[in-house]
């Protein structure tokens, strides 16, 4: 049965982040504390868990708290959540069965993680925790970027991304359809031609979904096939590049906002009206960003993982937790007066990455995401991969053989590994009709094994 106050839970949920969006630095921190002392006061209580895991330090401040790790909190799932009728063979059954989309028991929201850093997780959220996710999805990111439901005016929504009912952003996407919102939810595994006619039958005023589709989409747009006016472009779920947001924001003529977060918490950061840093959700979460031996990592700086601290959970609750994703916090805040905490730059995720023998024979040198983003930045190419085949790095690149653009991949390659003091490596390139993509019709960037057919 679908929930009828909702929308007015929403708007009223939405009124008061706004108000949040007034906090000077101060009150975030001062809101921030009393909202950890309630949560901690919650678990001690009520999660056998978290007695277990903090005996001794159930007094001490946040940072000195061991750090929650994705395998540690599915392995002691039942001792972990608050609410003893929540157990994880219900959990596990319900999102096998027929009815994965529906409330477990009637009041809880089940959710699984895709399993890219090596595990699938599972998570739980009751109703007014879901609502709060819905509320930084749908209010607080949409407000921003300027279009949110309302009474008056029903939005049209489409959503390109995993077409499951346990993937967060379809959930979301199918919570919200109702009077106020159309939402028309595609797969980004989906044939393109598909998806083109879809959105072609039901034009959306937003569009959302991650940037490797979008970006193929933009490509559509230009060619005339697609033909779609969205107010609003949102992209999440990978790394937005700058070519890929050039490709959006040129089809479309609008801005792309960047949204980034986990099934874990829901949105941990969006991007404002100038574009320049995604704000963290503090009054949400509180974020960590830090090195391999959980150090807190300075400002201007990339981290090795993210610690998450999620306020408003109580029902699965998550204290440092840990995310495997390399971020960059900005150093300092933004110039459109909110004073929330900034990330100017994602990385990807710690995993996904290729390390390579060092020019010098002394070590390893890594290479993340961020780094072939910025090699590739310039090569007209709708969709590019890099794999690690022995000591052979695999480039396989979307679209029609170009001989001139496998050149320039090539070179672009050998500078960049030259920079950045790694030892030249043989370098294949593969054209393929469209690249691989990996759980819930997410494009990895780098990918643990080649594509076949590669040429060297």
């Amino acid at each position: 049965m679908a929930d009828l106050l909702l929308m007015p839970r929403l708007l009223g949920l939405r009124a008061s982040l706004a108000r949040h969006d007034r906090w000077s630095r101060e009150r975030i921190v001062a809101h921030q504390h009393e909202a950890l002392r309630r949560l901690r006061e919650h678990v001690y209580a009520r999660s056998p868990f978290y007695r277990e895991f903090h005996r001794g330090l159930t007094d001490r401040p946040l940072e000195e708290l061991p750090v929650l790790t994705k395998d540690l909190a599915m392995e002691r799932f039942d001792d972990l959540v608050t609410d003893p009728a929540v157990r994880r063979a219900a959990v596990e059954a319900h999102g096998a069965g027929p009815r994965a989309g529906g409330l477990l028991a009637g009041r809880t929201h089940v959710m699984t993680s895709s399993g890219s850093s090596g595990r699938r997780g599972l998570f739980v959220y009751d109703r007014a925790e879901w609502r709060t996710v819905l509320g930084g999805f749908l209010m607080r990111s949409s407000a921003w970027a300027g279009l949110v439901p309302s009474p008056l005016r029903r939005v049209r929504l489409a959503i390109v991304a995993s077409r499951s009912p346990l993937h967060m952003t379809a959930r979301a996407g199918a919570s919200v359809r109702g009077p106020w919102v159309s939402t028309l939810l595609l797969g980004a595994d989906e044939p393109i031609d598909t998806i083109v006619g879809r959105l072609n039958d039901e034009p959306p005023e937003m569009l959302a979904g991650y940037p490797s589709v979008l970006g193929l989409l933009a490509d559509e747009q230009r060619s005339g096939r697609l033909r779609i006016r969205p107010r609003i472009v949102t992209t999440s779920g990978e790394v937005l590049g700058a070519e890929a947001r050039d490709r959006i924001e040129r089809a479309w003529g609008c801005r792309a906002f960047d949204l980034y977060g986990a099934t874990e918490c829901g949105v941990i950061a969006a991007e404002c009206e100038r574009h320049e840093r995604r704000h963290v959700y503090e009054d949400l979460l509180i974020v960590e960003v830090v090195d391999a031996d959980n150090r807190p990592v300075p400002p201007g700086a990339y981290g090795e993982k993210v610690l998450v601290t999620v306020l408003f959970r109580r029902l699965q609750p998550l204290i440092r937790y840990e995310l495997h994703d390399s971020v960059r916090l900005a150093t300092a805040l933004c110039p459109c007066g909110r004073a929330f905490a900034g990330i100017d730059s994602i990385g990807g995720r710690a995993e996904e990455e290729i390390r390579l023998p060092s020019a010098s024979g002394r070590g390893e040198v890594r290479l993340p995401w961020v780094f072939f983003l910025r090699v590739f930045a310039a090569l007209p190419v709708a969709e590019w991969q890099v794999a690690l085949d022995g000591a052979n790095l695999v480039v396989s690149l979307g679209g029609s053989p170009d001989p001139a653009v496998e050149r320039g991949a090539r070179e672009a390659l050998r500078r960049g590994l030259e920079e950045i003091g790694a030892a030249a490596s043989p370098i294949c390139v593969a054209w393929l009709p469209a690249l691989p993509r990996g759980p819930g019709g997410k494009l990895p960037l780098v990918r643990p094994t080649p594509a076949a057919g590669a040429s060297r």
